[in-house]
């Protein structure tokens, strides 16, 4: 279960597959470039820090992860978080919450959770998608149309306010180069797909501004230069107090890096027909975080994007992905000073192409169309993302997700006399009930109301239970006090068909399987009717 998919890979590994990684780790590596530095710029931090994780963190989660095709690195989804907590606490805060989460991510895998966190609501997580992709977008508008302004507000509708005061400051030369990019990324596959169009966008835009001298802000001109080296490992100080400060957002990181990363292992999985380790892939998960944190990067998780392209050009081993990250890091040695060089309004148009990619607006209209609670949910979690906060949003779609499926677990539970005995004649002195679905604290109150309608106590009351799967401890009491009702007035109560083994453990563990009497709790309607006649003659 904690064997990483390198180990496994690597027994029957041969140079023909080794050239497929390598074209294929090359690939993503140059796609993962520009995304690299823009979703560390849109985060409130140095471009250097997004090739930093892309680096450690995409070799670690490839090398040790449970998916032989998954990318790690910096991704959009983290754009909101990373903000947040970098406003609130800064670079060092970010760098604290990143450690936690890896640490975090890690006691997930090794504890096998992998299988929990795939049953989030497929709502909840368009719900929140969407909104941290209206969220990137709205926070490159100072970019994409050259905005002379100060620093880009975190509140949502205090951005389009600040967007409108400013908009009279826009640079047309910062548009077009940003139009040009959006629409270069969109329409350049039908061109290629050897060669990503975020390349080709930033070396046009960049030679572009360079030889006609265009008065748009660079990279340089905003951070100014970008380191060629890996910073020296540093491992952060982290005491009691920092904890308890940043418990709640190095949480957040961590579940959405355990959604993200789970949720592109199985996007994976259906391109190769794979199947992905997904308590190892958290271990992965934790493990790089941990190590971004201490070589001064940000958060990473895998990158749906990104492992799909790796997919798509042949990558099938743990080994494209390392391969990426290496050409990464060449790039940072060889070629990270010209990186300075490029637009920020390029950049602006890479993350609009990538929010659109993200806001998942097919599935958002498909929702909408469907179940009244799937839409609530969905539509509860997208605003509260974007109007308060990530984690609440989270928070209050797991509630409502939980609400609407315990109503719905409540309309298929029921209590009724059965129509299979309508028309049989039963002995006087016998009534029969039937209870069919789960008998849990959101049913448990139809039982006791109907147990509570009959008029004339009988001198014996059947109560049918073949069709309760489950039973829970508000089921028990509910039977507890019907049985003491129906003793207090001279009922014995039988138990019919009691088949699932859970809910007979239940009823031996409360004790009220003794209380009945267990030849009263018996495996047939046939057996109960014989027990209600064999009572009814020892009574007389």
């Amino acid at each position: 279960m904690f064997r990483p998919k390198l180990l496994q890979t690597l027994k029957d590994y041969t140079w023909s597959r080794f050239s497929k990684d390598a074209l294929a780790g090359l690939i993503v590596g140059i796609v993962a470039l520009p995304l690299a530095i823009a979703f560390a710029i849109a985060s409130g931090v140095s471009p250097e820090k997004g090739l930093f994780t892309a680096i450690i963190a995409g070799f670690i989660i490839s090398a040790l992860g449970g998916s032989p095709v998954q990318i790690g690195g910096p991704t959009g989804a983290f754009i909101v978080i990373v903000y947040g907590i970098v406003q609130q606490y800064g670079v060092g805060g970010l760098t604290i919450a990143t450690f936690i989460a890896g640490i975090m991510l890690a006691i997930m895998g090794f504890a096998r959770m992998g299988s929990l966190i795939k049953f989030i609501p497929h709502p909840l997580i368009i719900g929140f998608t969407s909104g941290i992709a209206l969220i990137i977008c709205s926070s490159q508008v100072k970019d994409f149309l050259g905005l002379q302004m100060g620093a880009v507000p975190s509140g949502f509708l205090e951005k389009w306010e600040v967007y409108a005061q400013h908009l009279s400051s826009a640079n047309i030369y910062a548009f077009l180069i940003a139009a040009g990019t959006s629409l270069l990324i969109v329409y350049w596959p039908k061109v290629t797909h050897r060669i990503p169009g975020s390349l080709i966008a930033i070396i046009l835009s960049t030679l572009a501004v360079q030889l006609f001298h265009l008065p748009v802000e660079t990279i340089g001109s905003r951070f100014g230069s970008i380191p060629t080296t890996l910073p020296a490992p540093s491992l952060p100080h982290i005491d009691p107090a920092t904890i308890r400060q940043l418990i709640q957002p190095a949480f957040t990181i961590a579940l959405l890096a355990g959604i993200e990363s789970l949720l592109s292992a199985v996007v994976a999985d259906g391109m190769t027909g794979g199947r992905h380790k997904s308590n190892m892939e958290l271990v992965a998960q934790g493990t790089a975080n941990v190590c971004s944190a201490v070589f001064g990067g940000i958060p990473a998780t895998g990158a749906i994007a990104r492992t799909a392209t790796n997919i798509r050009n042949g990558g099938r081993t743990p080994v494209a992905g390392m391969i990426h990250a290496l050409t990464l890091l060449l790039i940072l040695l060889f070629a990270g000073k010209w990186a300075a060089l490029i637009p920020m309004a390029t950049l602006g148009g890479v993350l609009v192409v990538v929010a659109y990619n993200m806001s998942e607006w097919k599935n958002f209209s498909s929702i909408l169309k469907g179940p009244r609670s799937d839409a609530v949910i969905m539509v509860t979690t997208f605003v509260l993302t974007v109007m308060v906060d990530l984690t609440v949003a989270i928070e209050i779609g797991m509630i409502l997700a939980a609400f609407f499926f315990l109503r719905k677990m409540t309309q298929f539970s029921n209590v009724q006399v059965p129509e299979s005995i309508q028309n049989i004649s039963l002995p006087p002195g016998i009534a029969v009930f039937e209870i069919t679905g789960p008998l849990f604290f959101g049913a448990a109150y139809k039982f006791k109301d109907a147990s509570g309608i009959i008029e004339a106590p009988p001198a014996i009351l059947i109560i049918r239970m073949k069709d309760v799967p489950i039973i829970d401890a508000t089921g028990i009491h509910t039977l507890k006090e019907v049985y003491r009702d129906l003793r207090g007035k001279g009922t014995k109560l039988i138990l019919s068909e009691v088949q699932h083994t859970q809910v007979l453990e239940e009823l031996r563990k409360s004790r009220l399987l003794f209380a009945i009497g267990k030849a009263n709790v018996v495996r047939t309607f046939e057996e109960a009717l014989t027990r209600g006649m064999v009572i009814l003659e020892d009574a007389k």
